[in-house]
């Protein structure tokens, strides 16, 4: 090779590391776009709530930054180290959150960190710190709880409770049969909605008035936490319920208005539209109506599943309908409507007859 010829071919890999460089400052400062843009709006939303609590631990020791920053920016996160986070969850703790919570907020925390890693902000072997801090288990959360117990701590802060409200068949029934008003006939709609289809409370706001096909007795709607659209044939309760509605002039005139309309103090429907909030506080007032104190619409499809699996529905059919996208979350309403010894085979201990 001539020295021209080296020259050349220097001169272009040069180039070529110049030109890498570049795209590769391109590609960083579009880690976290990229992301965001392949998630769901919900998951983006229960994320910024995690990365807000842990820009409001960061303020205690100084740090200021916001969850919006930390969601959007690789540089929101240089100097994070792996110590932070594992004080992150040590403050959770103190602070009284429940075990699930903190896992599912470490897990957010160490998403973005990889995320920020990808960008350069985090180095290779603080990363590697920060991959090792782990949550806790189920038998450490337990034990956990025993000790903040002791010492008078909170061990229940968090969105979800401890455990789900479990509902009688008759409390079903009392839930699905409200005054024949207009704020009766609703709530009997979104009642039914709850317990006979396992609706999630989000994908209850999100029904249109187009959704619901009374002729053939089936809705369809959209499931965004798993990006799902289904199809339902309605239970006869729900058939009835949502016949009173339309039948009765409760539902709005427009086909994609919002299917359940909010309500006054006296009872009188608006022309807005039922948000989540709004479907969760009316949820929890119809349980106390009835003597049960903090319902939810999640013990609603709690109580969905626990039913469809008392009667022996097909795994497969449960995670379709429920609109999961594993069988981790049905397999432990299946679980616990067996029988615990029902495959155990004894001898008897009837004495032996033969000599």
């Amino acid at each position: 090779m001539s020295d021209q010829t080296a020259i050349v071919s220097t001169d272009q890999n040069t180039a070529l590391a110049a030109i890498g460089q570049i795209a590769n400052g391109y590609a960083a400062a579009g880690v976290f776009d990229d992301y965001r843009s392949r998630r769901a709006a919900n998951t983006l939303r229960r994320q910024r709530a995690d990365l807000d609590l842990f820009a409001r631990f960061l303020e205690g020791i100084q740090h200021q930054t916001t969850g919006d920053e930390l969601q959007s920016s690789p540089d929101a996160w240089r100097g994070i180290s792996w110590g932070l986070i594992q004080g992150f969850v040590g403050w959770m703790q103190r602070q009284g959150y429940a075990v699930g919570s903190i896992n599912v907020r470490l897990s957010t925390v160490k998403k973005y960190a990889a995320l920020a890693r990808q960008a350069g902000a985090i180095s290779h072997e603080e990363h590697a710190g920060i991959k090792a801090v782990t949550g806790f288990t189920h038998s450490d959360g337990k034990h956990m709880d025993e000790q903040r117990s002791a010492a008078e701590l909170p061990t229940r802060k968090g969105v979800k409770k401890a455990e789900s409200v479990t509902l009688t068949k008759q409390q079903r029934h009392a839930l699905k049969h409200q005054p024949d008003s207009n704020q009766g006939r609703r709530d009997t709609l979104l009642m039914c909605l709850l317990l006979d289809h396992g609706l999630r409370c989000g994908e209850v706001a999100l029904l249109k008035v187009r959704d619901f096909n009374l002729t053939d007795g089936t809705f369809t709607f959209r499931r965004p936490k798993v990006d799902k659209v289904q199809t339902h044939t309605l239970t006869p309760d729900a058939l009835r319920a949502a016949r009173a509605y339309f039948n009765a002039g409760d539902a709005p005139l427009a086909a994609d208005a919002p299917l359940l309309r909010s309500s006054r103090k006296d009872g009188s429907l608006t022309a807005g539209r039922m948000t989540e909030r709004a479907i969760t506080k009316r949820v929890k007032t119809l349980g106390e109506d009835i003597g049960i104190h903090g319902l939810s619409a999640h013990d609603c499809r709690h109580s969905w599943a626990t039913n469809a699996a008392l009667h022996k529905t097909p795994l497969n059919d449960l995670i379709h309908a429920g609109g999961w996208n594993s069988p981790a979350m049905p397999m432990r309403y299946i679980d616990a409507a067996k029988i615990a010894n029902q495959g155990v085979m004894l001898g008897t201990d009837e004495p032996d007859a033969t000599p």
